[in-house]
């Protein structure tokens, strides 16, 4: 795949400007077609753990957010390439993104959400983007071309849509076109830990309901005990020190 993108780029070294096929092939295809076909996005492999994300992203572990502890641990980190100064040091996995949500469950990656800069992005069409990501995926299982063509985002006021859809042995791709600004994005998610977080998280939503009045009355005995503690700590220390 990277042979493919280098030649295609040599041919084109004279252009003033690069193609909106070449850019966005530069944009999704930064491993061996190979790797994707396993499941992953660019270094991020499906099923990595957190810690393994985190360094690859050159974050922190204090940047990975706590969603759910329990029925399961669920966790998410939001990415902003620029932020951390990847673009630079890692072009292979920030060049030409916005932003990247990694969600994790049980330590596991199970989902990457990636939006891409709408300055890398300006001008490409549906099909466009479909043929970049198909050189790296494959041809789509489902897109939506055939009604669509190579039309532009029409009116911004439309709602967001799904433009085309991988389905591989473990996992699932959408490519989505947001309504405002005609933004793109990109979901990869191992379909086995997809399944296994939402059912965890609308778990974790009725025992959050059901567990909140219990939650709120420990929460409420915990800030009493503490009044009462600094209560007590106040009249120990006036009784030995208050002159009538």
């Amino acid at each position: 795949m990277c042979r493919r993108v280098a030649g295609l780029c040599n041919r084109k070294h004279r252009m003033t400007t690069l193609s909106p096929l070449v850019l966005a092939a530069a944009l999704a295809a930064s491993v061996p077609a190979a790797a994707q076909e396993q499941g992953a996005y660019r270094d991020f492999q499906l099923g990595a753990s957190t810690g393994a994300i985190v360094a690859l992203t050159e974050t922190r572990s204090g940047d990975v957010t706590l969603i759910h502890e329990r029925p399961a641990l669920m966790q998410e980190l939001r990415w902003t390439p620029s932020s951390y100064g990847a673009v630079g040091s890692l072009p292979s996995r920030g060049d030409g993104v916005q932003q990247i949500i990694f969600s994790f469950y049980e330590n596991q990656l199970s989902r990457v959400s990636v939006d891409y800069e709408r300055s890398r992005t300006r001008g490409l069409t549906d099909r466009d983007m479909v043929d970049a990501l198909s050189a790296v995926y494959g041809a789509p299982s489902s897109s939506t071309l055939a009604v669509t063509g190579d039309a532009a985002t029409g009116s911004e006021n439309s709602a967001a849509r799904v433009v085309a859809r991988w389905n591989g042995p473990g996992f699932a791709i959408a490519l989505s076109r947001w309504a405002y600004g005609a933004a793109f994005r990109l979901v990869v998610e191992s379909t086995r830990l997809a399944a296994l977080a939402h059912t965890a998280d609308a778990r974790a939503i009725v025992l959050d309901v059901e567990e909140g009045p219990q939650r709120e009355a420990a929460r409420a005995k915990r800030e009493q005990q503490g009044k009462n503690d600094a209560e007590t700590a106040a009249r120990t220390a006036n009784k030995t020190t208050f002159q009538p």
